[in-house]
């Protein structure tokens, strides 16, 4: 999520919809397009060991620095984020409770 944010962030990310199997054609549509991602074909998840609730995301080289640059300040907002929504949702959920 945040390295896909980093590279919308960054002007790096292709248009391109989430790619299905196989896998290694995320490159190549990557280099072409921009930052892509796949969901990860089975072949790719049993030779790696990647988790079913793992995705890829390819990053051009001639993106990474600035993708890369974008990572911080898109994981900072989302700590700040966090903070907001987690201070929040108790006053959500207790109105919640009170109309049930």
């Amino acid at each position: 999520m945040y390295l896909g944010e980093a590279a919308r962030s960054a002007g790096a990310t292709s248009a391109l919809p989430p790619l299905p199997r196989p896998t290694c054609m995320a490159i190549p549509a990557a280099a072409a397009h921009g930052a892509t991602i796949s969901l990860g074909c089975i072949g790719n998840r049993v030779y790696t060991g990647i988790a079913d609730d793992h995705i890829y995301v390819m990053v051009r080289g001639a993106d990474l620095e600035k993708v890369a640059g974008a990572l911080g300040t898109i994981m900072n907002a989302n700590a700040q984020l966090t903070t907001f929504h987690e201070t929040r949702c108790p006053s959500l959920t207790k109105g919640e409770a009170a109309r049930a």
